[in-house]
């Protein structure tokens, strides 16, 4: 199953390149779509031989064999449509398959940019209802194509019974599709609306469920509900607008075709009447009439569909056309480099990073981190240390280098595998404990063992049931804050980088684990590149290097207890920090956001 080499330019072409994709298929559908259209045509004219030939004159073997012929085309007719079932089926789910693995192939490639770009709502609102949409609309290759052939097989066939029939079926077909035609283009342009707020409303929903906690504390839980509840109804209403398109071209694309049937039949019974057609004619007439109504149905909900189809094809197009940040592209400018990037290729044209431990510089801020010690960043806004971590870790454009090379020549899957930025809010996914801190790797209990002793994490495999198989929920919402900080911590170290750049590692846990983590945390990367934002001096004490950011700029750089001497702007930040600490220690409670964390592991 292939991927887009470089995503359509248009809706019209990215549902063009998924019937590409399985040409033999869609072909194969046309053809069984086709005969059994065609095939419901074939039993109103054997019907009229059978009456004419067979009934009307009294012949019995005649009408026996002309029923048998019957029977055979029914078969027949029933063979074909299980089989343009059945391929129909596969169309849509082969379309289903491969716009979920192009959509999950832009997410990963687009990494840390994608929440900047798109809201969550709208990735779920592709992926759940788009998605379906999309591969619904295929079926038009099969009925679709089917539904021409068996109107060019009546019209023949009503030439032969009389032309003026023929007309009238000629000319009154394209009439019933130009009569739906208003409403399609009302139907996209009211589907783009309803999209577009539902995908805004499932943002909306995630943020507010995701912020409970914090808006009950500030009482803007009801205000948040509110807007909720006002954007819900809105929806509701552009819902229903929706629907009442929707239903008149369903009940046109059913009473239409039926009116015209009414019409038909009725010039061809004064027709009988007249002695112009025979009672076997009149019966075929109005069979063909009535299987006509099949195809019209298909013509008119076809519409319907590729219309539909045509908004979710755009919405999926746009996403597929978002842009890594160009600190993410890592020279990936197509699918097609990403797909070459994911299996590990790196262009030739770049570099793979200096071949021995060198000194990792941010000429933005001046911070120069040197190899094998711990380094700590503190500043009075923790953003500004933030940033400087953003850029050494390539989040961010910058001129930071390593050693001699720039790190935007590093091809970006290579240098992931060197630096790792652990930050305090990094993405928990769902799993037992065990895999949720491996990663794409598999660990051994040793390993994972001396990890959650580093991260003073061994009292959470204790309290679950299951210890390491024990189930984590996606972002683990089953854990506290600062149990998920701990085991984002051991995901870290388990990965074991070079250079390990930790965003506020100990911000959620209380003070004694804070002091054990550090003191861990400086044995097990002796030797180690390690970078911590901090303004803990707990963690500062066992730094070998603090820099000291004014400004977004190094002010001072030495050890925590020279800096606490010779700086009074240091002391004063790291004092208040250190008072509060204290605070905690003397009993804090954990809630998740502004407190530490009362739940952390002994300091043994």
């Amino acid at each position: 199953m292939t991927q887009p080499t470089d995503a359509p330019r248009s809706a019209g072409r990215y549902l063009w390149w998924l019937v590409a994709n399985q040409r033999g298929r869609a072909a194969a559908g046309a053809a069984y779509g086709s005969l059994w259209m065609a095939g419901l045509m074939v039993p109103p004219y054997v019907l009229s031989r059978a009456i004419d030939e067979g009934l009307a004159p009294g012949r019995t073997a005649a009408l026996a064999g002309w029923v048998a012929v019957l029977l055979a085309v029914g078969g027949l007719n029933a063979w074909l449509g299980i089989m343009r079932h059945r391929t129909m089926t596969r169309i849509r789910m082969d379309a289903t398959f491969r716009t979920v693995r192009a959509v999950m192939a832009q997410t990963l490639r687009l990494g840390a940019a994608l929440p900047r770009q798109v809201t969550a709502g709208e990735v779920v609102t592709i992926g759940i209802g788009d998605v379906a949409v999309i591969s619904q609309t295929l079926t038009m290759t099969g009925p679709g194509v089917g539904g021409v052939l068996a109107y060019g097989v009546v019209a023949v066939l009503l030439l032969a019974v009389s032309p003026l029939l023929a007309a009238v079926v000629l000319l009154g077909v394209p009439l019933l599709a130009v009569a739906v035609g208003p409403l399609l283009g009302r139907l996209q342009g009211a589907e783009t609306r309803y999209r577009g707020r539902q995908s805004g409303l499932a943002a909306q929903l995630g943020d507010l469920v995701g912020g409970l906690r914090v808006l009950g504390g500030l009482g803007g839980k009801e205000v948040f509900a509110g807007r909720y509840r006002r954007a819900s109804q809105e929806l509701c209403r552009e819902g229903y607008r929706v629907g009442a398109v929707t239903s008149w071209i369903q009940a046109l694309g059913v009473g239409l075709p039926i009116l015209f049937l009414a019409a038909v039949t009725w010039l061809a019974a004064r027709m009988a009447a007249q002695g112009d057609l025979t009672t076997g004619e009149l019966v075929a007439v109005y069979g063909y009439t009535a299987a006509l109504v099949v195809p019209v149905s298909f013509f008119i909900e076809g519409g319907h569909d590729l219309t539909r189809g045509l908004v979710a094809a755009r919405r999926v197009v746009r996403f597929l056309h978002l842009r890594p940040d160009a600190a993410d592209s890592g020279g990936v400018t197509s699918a097609a480099d990403a797909v070459a990037a994911d299996g590990g290729t790196v262009p030739p044209r770049r570099s793979a990073g200096p071949e021995r431990v060198a000194v990792l510089r941010d000429p933005e801020s001046g911070v120069e981190v040197v190899p094998g010690l711990l380094t700590a960043l503190v500043a009075a806004r923790p953003a500004e240390s933030a940033a400087v971590v953003d850029r050494l870790g390539r989040f961010a454009d910058s001129a930071a280098a390593w050693g001699a090379v720039r790190l935007d020549e590093i091809p970006l899957p290579r240098l992931r595998t060197r630096i790792l930025v652990a930050d305090n809010e990094a993405d928990l996914f769902a799993g037992t404990l065990r895999e949720v801190v491996s990663g794409r790797r598999d660990r051994t209990d040793a390993a994972i063992g001396r990890a959650l002793h580093t991260a003073v994490a061994e009292d959470i495999v204790r309290a679950l049931p299951a210890g390491l198989d024990s189930p984590v929920a996606a972002q683990g919402r089953n854990l506290s804050g600062g149990q998920r900080q701990r085991l984002r911590l051991v995901r870290a170290l388990l990965a074991d980088p070079e250079v390990l750049l930790a965003v506020e590692p100990t911000s959620a846990v209380d003070a004694h684990t804070e002091a054990a983590v550090a003191a861990r945390l400086h044995a097990a990367r002796t030797g180690r590149t390690t970078v911590v934002t901090t303004a803990s001096p707990l963690l500062l004490d066992q730094a070998d290097v603090v820099c000291f950011l004014v400004d977004g700029k190094v002010g001072a750089v030495g050890r925590h207890r020279q800096l606490l001497d010779d700086v009074p702007a240091y002391r004063r930040l790291v004092a208040r920090d250190e008072d509060e600490d204290e605070g905690d220690g003397a009993g804090a409670g954990d809630d998740g956001e502004a407190h530490k964390d009362q739940d952390g592991g002994a300091a043994s």
